[in-house]
C-alpha cells in the first residue's frame, strides 16, 4: 500500500534532516567532519522474482557517512593549538591504555606537563632522549616537562659540543699596518699590538668569561702572532688572567700566503680552573679549539667577519614550538632549543569506517582497518602540522541549507502521498 512507501519516505527525510541539523550545529566545532545520509530502495519482491515490474515498498537509510575532507585552517594565539593540513589523525590516550583518534588540535598543558585536550586525554607521540628522537619507537603520552624536576637546561662549556667547534673566528688582518713599535706584547699597551677582538666563552658550570685575542704583526712576512687574556665573572678569583704571561706566551701564529689566504693550522687554548677563577670547581683543563679558517690578510681595514663559539650558560624553559614535522622544540632562556618529542599521526585505509565516539573522537573498527602510524609530512598520507592554528569544521553551510530545503520538500511530498492514499481509501469506503 502507498502508506508504507510514504511512511518510509517520511522516516528517511527525517533522518536526513537530523543529519543536516547535526552538521549545522557543528559548523563551529574544530575538526568536525560533516555527515551525509545515503538511501537505498526497498522491494517487496522475492529473490526468485514476483513479476516483470515489481513495485517497491519504499526507501531506507543505508548509512550515515562522514566526509573527511580538509577544513579551513585558522590562526590562533595558543602555540600548542595544532592543525593537520592533510591526512591523518591525532592519537590520544583514552586513560585506560587504549587509543582514540581525532582531528581537533586544541591542546594545552596540564599540571603534570602532559599535552591534553579539553577532555583531559593525553596526546601521544615519541619522546626525545637528550634531544634525540627515536624514530619508529611506539607512541606514548607526550610529556614536555616533569614538575618534580628542575626546568633548567644544563650548560655546555665551550669546546665540548659534539663537533668540538670551540671558537670560530673569521677576520681580515690589515696587511698594510706596520710591526708594533713596542716589541713585547702587553695587553694594557695598545702600541704593543695591532688589532684585537673578544668573545664570551663558558666553563663547565656555565659561567661566562670574556676571552680576548690580540693580533701582533711579526717581522716575518705574512706572519701574525696571537695573544690572549681572560676576564672572569664577579665572584671569581682572580677576575682577570693574562694568558700571555706578560707577553712570554702566545696562543700561536697565523701565516698567510702571497694571496692573503690563511695557510696555518687551527690553534688551541687550554684553560685551567685557576686561570678561570674557580679553583677546584670547574673542569680543568678546558681545551678550546680556536679556528681562524677563512681568515684573510688583505690590504683593507681590520674586520671581524664572523665570531662564534659553541658554549652556553644554563637556561630555564621559556616556551615551546611545534614544527610542521611534529617535532616539539623546547625554548630556553639562554637562546638554546632542544627537541623534547614528536607528535605521531595515524591513518586508516577506510576513514569512513571509523566509529564516532563524540567529543571529536573516533575509534577504529573492522571496517576502518588497523591504524598506520608515521611522522607528519613523512609521506602523502600523513599531513603536515601547523602550530598556532586549528582546522575548522568542513561543513559548507550554503550546501547544507540547500540540502535542508530539498529534504523538506521531499518530506512534504511523502506526506502528500499518504494524504492521497487516505483519500482513495475514503472513496472506497464510501462506495454503495
Amino acid at each position: 500500500m502507498g502508506f508504507q512507501q510514504g511512511l518510509s519516505g517520511l522516516n528517511a527525510s527525517s533522518k536526513s534532516l537530523d543529519t543536516i541539523g547535526n552538521n549545522i550545529a557543528n559548523s563551529g566545532t574544530v575538526g568536525f567532519k560533516s555527515g551525509s545520509a545515503q538511501f537505498a530502495d526497498v522491494f517487496a519482491a522475492s529473490l526468485s522474482g514476483a513479476g516483470a515490474a515489481p513495485v517497491g515498498i519504499g526507501t531506507k537509510v543505508a548509512a550515515i557517512v562522514q566526509q573527511f575532507s580538509q577544513g579551513n585552517i585558522s590562526s590562533t594565539n595558543n602555540p600548542l593549538d595544532t592543525a593537520i593540513n592533510g591526512g591523518g589523525f591525532f592519537q590520544m590516550d583514552d586513560g585506560s591504555g587504549g587509543t582514540v583518534y581525532g582531528r581537533n588540535g586544541q591542546f594545552q598543558l596540564n599540571k603534570d606537563g602532559y599535552i591534553v585536550n579539553a577532555q583531559g586525554l593525553q596526546l601521544k607521540g615519541v619522546p626525545a632522549a637528550n634531544g634525540v628522537i627515536a624514530t619508529g619507537a611506539p607512541a606514548v603520552p607526550l610529556r614536555l616537562f616533569d614538575p618534580t624536576q628542575s626546568l633548567a637546561g644544563a650548560p655546555q662549556r665551550t669546546g665540548s659540543s659534539a663537533a668540538a667547534l670551540g671558537i670560530q673566528a673569521n677576520v681580515n688582518l690589515d696587511s698594510r699596518v706596520a710591526v708594533p713599535s713596542v716589541g713585547v706584547f702587553n695587553y694594557a699597551n695598545p702600541a704593543s699590538y695591532n688589532q684585537s677582538t673578544a668573545v664570551t666563552v663558558y666553563d663547565s658550570l656555565g659561567n661566562p668569561h670574556t676571552y680576548s685575542m690580540y693580533f701582533v704583526k711579526a717581522a716575518a712576512a705574512n706572519t701574525w702572532r696571537v695573544y690572549s687574556t681572560l676576564t672572569n665573572p664577579a665572584g671569581a678569583v682572580p677576575t682577570f688572567t693574562d694568558l700571555s704571561a706578560a707577553g712570554a706566551t702566545s696562543l700561536g701564529t697565523l701565516t698567510f700566503n702571497s694571496s692573503g689566504v690563511l695557510t696555518s693550522l687551527p690553534l688551541s687554548e687550554s684553560l685551567t680552573d685557576v686561570e678561570m677563577g674557580f679553583t677546584g670547581a670547574v673542569t680543568s683543563p678546558q681545551v678550546i679549539p680556536v679556528n681562524f679558517s677563512g681568515s684573510t690578510q688583505f690590504g683593507s681595514d681590520f674586520s671581524v667577519n664572523a665570531l662564534a663559539q659553541d658554549g652556553f650558560a644554563a637556561g630555564t624553559l621559556a616556551g615551546f614550538n611545534i614544527g610542521d614535522d611534529g617535532v616539539l622544540l623546547g625554548r630556553y632562556s639562554n637562546g638554546q632549543t632542544k627537541a623534547v618529542g614528536q607528535i605521531v599521526l595515524a591513518t586508516f585505509r577506510n576513514p569512513q569506517g571509523l566509529q564516532p565516539l563524540g567529543d571529536n573522537r573516533w575509534a577504529p573498527s573492522a571496517a576502518s582497518g588497523d591504524p598506520l602510524t608515521g611522522a607528519p609530512g613523512s609521506s602523502g598520507q600523513y599531513g603536515a602540522l601547523q602550530s598556532s592554528a586549528l582546522e575548522d569544521s568542513n561543513v559548507d553551510l550554503t550546501a547544507e541549507l540547500v540540502q535542508m530545503i530539498t529534504q523538506q520538500r521531499s518530506y512534504q511530498a511523502n506526506a502528500q502521498t499518504i494524504k492521497t492514499v487516505d483519500s482513495i481509501l475514503q472513496t472506497l469506503v464510501n462506495l454503495r
